[in-house]
C-alpha cells in the first residue's frame, strides 16, 4: 500500500526548504546596505556552519587524503556559489537571478541524459532566456547577469560534489565540513567589508535569521524528504526554484516584474522539470542561492 501521507508531507518538507532558500536570499538582499555583500555571505555561511558543527558534530578522524580532497572542492564549490550569486542579486532582481542561475543545474541534468527529449528541454529553455532579453536586458545589470549564470555553473559544481561527498561521509558531516571551510575562506572579505559592524546585535540577529533560513533549515527539511521521496521527484520540485524566488522578491524586496518576464520564468521552469525527466541519473538539485 502507497504511503500516500508520507509522500504528501514530503512535497510540502521540499516546498518548504525551497520557500526557506528563497525568502532567506531576500533577507540576504536587506543585509547588504548594512555590511555588504561579501560582509553578507560570511555571516550566512559562518553561523550556518557553527550551527551545523554543533548539530553533526563530525568525525575528523578516520578519513583519508580523497575525502578531503572531496570536501576541500565542495567547500570552494559553496563558498563560490554563494559569493557570486550574492553579488547578482545585488544587481538584478531576485526571480531573474535565480532563473539566470538554474540553467546550471539544467545544462548538467541535459548532459548527463541520454534522451533528445532533453535538448529539447534545453531549447525551451533557451527561449525563455530570450523573452527575458525581450523583457527589457537593458533594465538588467549586465555584470549581474554574468554573476547569476556563473552562479549557475558553480551550482551545477556543487551538485556533483555534493554526490562525492555523500558517498565518502555519513548523514550530513561532508556538509558541515565543507561549510566550515566556506565560512574560513569567506571570512578575510567580510571583514575587510564590513569590519566591526558585522558584531553589531541587529546584524548578527538577521545574520542568525539568513543562516537558519538559507541553509540549515532547508538542508534538514530536504535530508528528511529524500527519506520519504524518489530523487527524481525531489528534483523536479526544486526546479519550481524560479518562481518561488519571484514570489520572495515581489513579497519582500518590492521586485515586480514584466508579464514577458513571468512567462520566461514559467518557461525555464517547465524546462527544468522536462530536463530532470528526461535525465537517466536522476540529478536532484540541492538548494542553490
Amino acid at each position: 500500500m502507497i504511503d500516500t501521507s508520507g509522500r504528501t508531507a514530503a512535497v510540502g518538507l521540499v516546498l518548504g526548504g525551497a520557500l526557506s532558500v528563497h525568502f532567506g536570499s531576500a533577507v540576504a538582499a536587506l543585509l547588504f546596505p548594512r555590511v555588504g555583500v561579501a560582509g553578507t555571505v560570511t555571516l550566512r555561511l559562518a553561523i550556518g556552519a557553527l550551527l551545523m558543527l554543533l548539530v553533526c558534530r563530525p568525525r575528523l578522524r578516520g578519513h583519508d587524503r580523497a575525502d578531503w580532497l572531496a570536501v576541500g572542492a565542495f567547500g570552494l564549490a559553496l563558498a563560490g556559489m554563494n559569493s557570486v550569486f550574492y553579488q547578482a542579486i545585488e544587481r538584478i532582481p531576485l526571480g531573474l537571478a535565480v532563473t539566470l542561475e538554474v540553467l546550471g543545474p539544467l545544462t548538467l541534468s541535459v548532459l548527463t541524459a541520454r534522451r533528445w527529449t532533453a535538448w529539447c528541454w534545453a531549447g525551451l529553455a533557451l527561449a525563455g532566456v530570450v523573452l527575458l532579453g525581450q523583457g527589457g536586458f537593458d533594465r538588467l545589470h549586465p555584470v549581474g547577469v554574468a554573476l547569476a549564470l556563473g552562479a549557475g555553473a558553480l551550482w551545477a559544481a556543487y551538485i556533483v560534489c555534493s554526490a562525492r561527498v555523500g558517498g565518502r561521509f555519513p548523514g550530513t558531516d561532508g556538509l558541515a565540513l565543507a561549510l566550515a571551510l566556506a565560512a574560513v575562506l569567506t571570512l578575510p572579505l567580510g571583514l575587510i567589508d564590513a569590519g566591526a559592524r558585522l558584531w553589531h546585535p541587529g546584524v548578527l540577529a538577521l545574520g542568525a535569521g539568513l543562516a537558519l533560513l538559507a541553509s540549515v533549515l532547508p538542508y534538514t527539511l530536504e535530508l528528511l524528504a529524500l527519506r520519504r521521496l524518489a530523487t527524481s521527484t525531489f528534483a523536479v520540485l526544486m526546479s519550481l526554484g524560479p518562481a518561488l524566488a519571484a514570489l520572495a522578491g515581489w513579497l519582500i524586496l518590492g521586485q515586480d516584474l514584466h508579464p514577458v518576464e513571468v512567462l520566461a520564468i514559467g518557461l525555464v521552469v517547465v524546462a527544468s522539470i522536462g530536463a530532470v525527466r528526461a535525465a537517466a541519473p536522476r540529478v536532484a538539485a540541492p538548494p542553490g542561492g
